[in-house]
């Protein structure tokens, strides 16, 4: 297929059994816009929650999340169908940027990840993707993707203050479990109970239902003000922010490069075996425009983006491939967009619901890290495999920090960075003594799954 265009799959109203609709496929318009509007529904969870977190603009981040999809299709030629939201890699280096130097700070940290993403996806469409399996064996993907997550464990529990009023002390919690345990609690179990009780679609998106049953819990209870969405407008643009670059903050940034190489690479390689299609030729396109995606958003004010497991999951559940619903998809984002209104609701979520999410999130993203050893056989007997995870770990889950001048590097890029070197230095004295206890014919699969949940 060159260009966009679809032909019909078969009389365009049923699939036949085993049958899937091919990305150069569609069905009938009707029953393309309607998963395409499920599509929405599933990124929606997610692509909103990371702005929420790191006080960006939600609307500002759903525009950029459906442009970055639109230029995704451009750039791959229409042949790999993909919803590019949020991407949850983004969250603590971001947070820290924002603590540091606000967000136009936090946005060139953005900027740059996606610039240099975008390099290394021209490099690997003209040399090929072995050397990301070499550099980044399952180990080192599985441990990178999960000490983000647990490196966020405090964000969910929450920061509080103390103060002295009438003499005594008095404590007061702003964000995250401890701003409202009750509401978050509710949140949490109405999530847990989601993923059980429910199948299909329903289950998948087990983060949204928990946050909208949350919401109406706050809002019974007197924690949600609706002010900011009475006095927003109906239509209108989103806020655009100018990045700047700060040199001691960037360091933060560079490992999420490595995540999103190995949620990409693993995107491609679920979607081909979903549909038995060869799309690995498609490896340096998909990492290019993931790189210009999140430059873009880095450009105006909106969250780095990345391709969406949640979407992989809606696909895998309809058997629909067609990237027609992507497009469909993008135009509905783009459109909710430009209502402030929309945009302003978002916002008014309590941290109390968001404490409750992130408490299920963060976890899971950690796990998703496992999930790669597990699928990956990784042999935690090898001391090489048992010590590049452990002190990476620690390291991450820690917050470690060191600083070169003006610069700082913190626990996720320090962790990253002692994952792939002790990786690699080990390997090589195992290999010069014969001590090595690696199998005779390694994997060579990246295992590069999301790290957004449901």
């Amino acid at each position: 297929m060159s260009g966009i265009g679809w032909r019909v799959h078969g009389d365009g109203r049923t699939i036949s059994p085993g049958a899937v609709v091919a990305p150069d496929e569609r069905l009938s318009w009707p029953r393309t816009i309607g998963i395409g509007m499920q599509h929405v529904v599933a990124m929606f969870g997610a692509t909103f929650l990371v702005p929420l977190l790191t006080h960006f603009s939600p609307a500002t981040t759903l525009f950029f999340s459906a442009i970055g999809t639109v230029a995704f299709l451009l750039i791959t030629g229409n042949k790999l169908p993909s919803y590019l939201g949020s991407s949850f890699a983004f969250i603590a280096p971001i947070t820290a940027a924002m603590a540091s130097g606000g967000q136009s700070v936090a946005l060139g940290g953005v900027l740059v990840t996606g610039l240099l993403l975008a390099v290394i996806g021209g490099i690997v469409h003209i040399a090929g993707s072995r050397w990301i399996d070499v550099v980044m064996p399952p180990v080192v993907t599985g441990t990178i993707v999960a000490l983000i997550g647990f490196n966020l464990a405090p964000v969910a529990w929450g920061t509080c203050q103390q103060s002295v009023v009438d003499g005594a002390i008095a404590t007061s919690c702003t964000s995250g479990f401890r701003a409202a345990p009750v509401t978050a609690f509710i949140t949490l179990m109405a999530i847990v109970l989601t993923a059980v009780l429910f199948r299909g679609i329903l289950g998948r998106l087990s983060i949204l239902v928990g946050v909208v049953i949350g919401y109406a819990v706050a809002s019974i209870r007197g924690e949600v003000s609706f002010d900011a969405v009475r006095d927003a407008s109906w239509i209108g643009f989103p806020t655009f922010v100018t990045p700047t670059f700060d040199f001691t903050v960037l360091g933060l940034f560079i490992p999420v490069v490595l995540v999103l190489i190995a949620e990409n690479v693993g995107h491609v390689k679920s979607v081909s075996a979903m549909t038995g299609h060869d799309l690995d030729p498609l490896v340096g396109r998909a990492l290019f425009a993931d790189g210009v995606a999140t430059t873009l958003a880095g450009l105006g004010g909106g969250s780095g983006t990345t391709t969406y497991a949640e979407n992989i999951g809606v696909m895998a559940a309809t058997k629909i491939y067609s990237t027609a619903a992507y497009w469909v998809a993008a135009g509905a984002a783009l459109v909710l967009s430009m209502s402030p209104k929309f945009g302003a609701l978002i916002a008014t979520i309590p941290q109390g619901v968001l404490g409750g999410a992130t408490t299920v999130l963060y976890g899971m993203i950690g796990l998703l890290g496992a999930r790669i050893w597990v699928q990956n056989k990784v042999d935690f007997s090898d001391p090489v495999n048992l010590m590049t995870a452990a002190v990476a770990l620690i390291i991450g889950i820690a917050n470690y920090s060191f600083s070169a001048g003006d610069l700082r590097f913190e626990g996720i890029a320090l962790g990253s960075a002692a994952a792939i070197g002790l990786y690699h230095l080990m390997r090589a004295l195992a290999r010069w003594r014969g001590t090595s206890q690696e199998p005779a014919s390694p994997a060579s699969v990246p295992g590069g799954d999301e790290i957004k949940a449901v």
